[in-house]
């Protein structure tokens, strides 16, 4: 895949039921602190400004210390906001590999940045009131 400064970088991330979109865009002035927005929000002020979230958001741009090189636009939906920190972090690496396979596919991969969270809340099965709680049953 050609890149070139001025390409828009998509990519999409789940984790339980949330599912993120990412868009990467390449920043003109570099004097200028980046742009992380989410849901047409800041990223600081849509997580209730709790910086857990907002460094797990961060850490697979700051592993690649490309901090305030890329202004930085996510679509979210679906999920709580844990489930959301993970998807968007997620889609965020898969759209750093994308820059640049070669060089940023091994840091972000031995992280574990690129591997996506498969747990998801199992069903409820009739019979049972929850997913494998079932009432006691009496011997006699």
């Amino acid at each position: 895949m050609n890149i070139t400064n001025k390409t828009k970088i998509f990519s999409v991330g789940r984790r339980k039921t949330s599912i993120a979109t990412t868009v990467l865009i390449p920043k003109v002035n570099m004097e200028i602190k980046s742009l992380f927005k989410i849901n047409g929000r800041f990223a600081d002020e849509y997580f209730q400004y709790n910086f857990n979230y907002l460094n797990t958001i961060e850490n697979p741009i700051r592993k690649l210390e490309l901090l305030n090189h890329y202004d930085i636009v996510v679509s979210v939906k679906g999920g709580g906001l844990t489930g959301q920190v993970d998807a968007i972090k997620l889609a965020l690496a898969r759209s750093l590999c994308k820059l640049d396979k070669e060089n940023f596919r091994a840091p972000l991969k031995s992280e574990g940045f690129l591997s996506r969270d498969a747990r998801i809340k199992e069903r409820r099965k009739y019979g049972l009131k929850k997913a494998r709680k079932a009432s006691q049953s009496s011997k006699r």
